[in-house]
């Protein structure tokens, strides 16, 4: 009886004004809410360039504002403004608060460790559960990637938790390339290798002071060959890709080779084997 008592007290005796204000304080936060969307958008969809963006920005922080001013003037109207009720009132919020941003502080906290540790910094080249692409900013929440379609992903440092970081160049200037090419079974294997690797020495991204490396694997439907190589720079690693495909598949084609052929309803996985 005392607890109920005691939270009795934090909330006012309601009468027909206070309802009627709660009311209108209601309809006027959700009137302003749409007027203010509604006109932003519409501001917005008539300028231009970065104005444009700033000006959509403004919406959902219009919509904050709005709510926080309701808030604010409907709080006293319901609960008595008493310091002890005020503190009793901001321990249930920031125990909700903290509950609810527990995310929040855990990458907060994962962003601390990722400065000491390293796992990846600018100009790093990741993938962090199927996103690849170039470290541009690594925040204190959020590591910011720019994926190889120029799409900007921002994955909170949360994933160091439970998800393996793939780094391809760790902070170094050389990263490697991998270049494959599915051929059939009836062929001359050493000239291949060494044709594949002649196309890598005459690339004009190749990075000469690091080794190229044919590697061949044998599968049920043919020949499995991989040109592991580096570019200059890791920026050029799909022209790189790109080149040494594009000149490996002619070199090949001149010389007879034929490429490898699946049934209809075959497919290949990540790791090259047929389906």
């Amino acid at each position: 009886m005392d607890d109920q008592e005691q939270y009795a007290k934090l909330f006012n005796e309601f009468d027909s004004q206070a309802l009627i204000t709660l009311g209108v304080i209601l309809a006027s936060t959700v009137l302003l809410i749409i007027v203010s969307q509604r006109g932003l958008n519409w501001l917005a969809n008539r300028l231009h360039g970065q104005v444009r963006f700033r000006v959509f920005a403004l919406v959902p922080l219009t919509r904050l504002l709005i709510l926080i001013t309701a808030l604010a003037v409907a709080v006293p109207i319901v609960i008595e403004p008493s310091l002890r009720n005020m503190v009793t009132l901001l321990g249930a919020i920031g125990l909700a608060i903290g509950f609810a941003l527990k995310d929040y502080v855990s990458s907060l906290i994962a962003g601390v460790v990722s400065a000491v540790e390293l796992p990846y910094r600018p100009g790093d080249w990741v993938n962090i559960e199927g996103t690849y692409g170039e470290v541009k900013h690594v925040g204190m929440r959020t590591v910011e990637i720019v994926t190889p379609d120029d799409d900007l992903v921002a994955v909170p440092h949360l994933k160091l938790w439970d998800s393996a970081i793939y780094n391809a160049n760790n902070g170094d200037v050389s990263l490697q390339c991998v270049a494959s090419f599915y051929l059939h079974p009836e062929h001359e294997a050493g000239w291949v290798r060494k044709a594949l690797r002649d196309v890598a020495l005459t690339s004009a991204y190749l990075k000469f002071d690091k080794p190229i490396i044919v590697v061949a694997e044998e599968k049920p439907w043919g020949t499995h060959y991989r040109i592991r190589a580096y570019p200059v720079d890791p920026r050029q690693q799909f022209l790189f890709i790109t080149d040494l495909t594009v000149r490996g598949k002619q070199v090949l084609s001149a010389a007879g080779v034929t490429p490898a052929l699946l049934p209809p309803d075959a497919a290949l996985d990540s790791q090259g084997a047929a389906s």
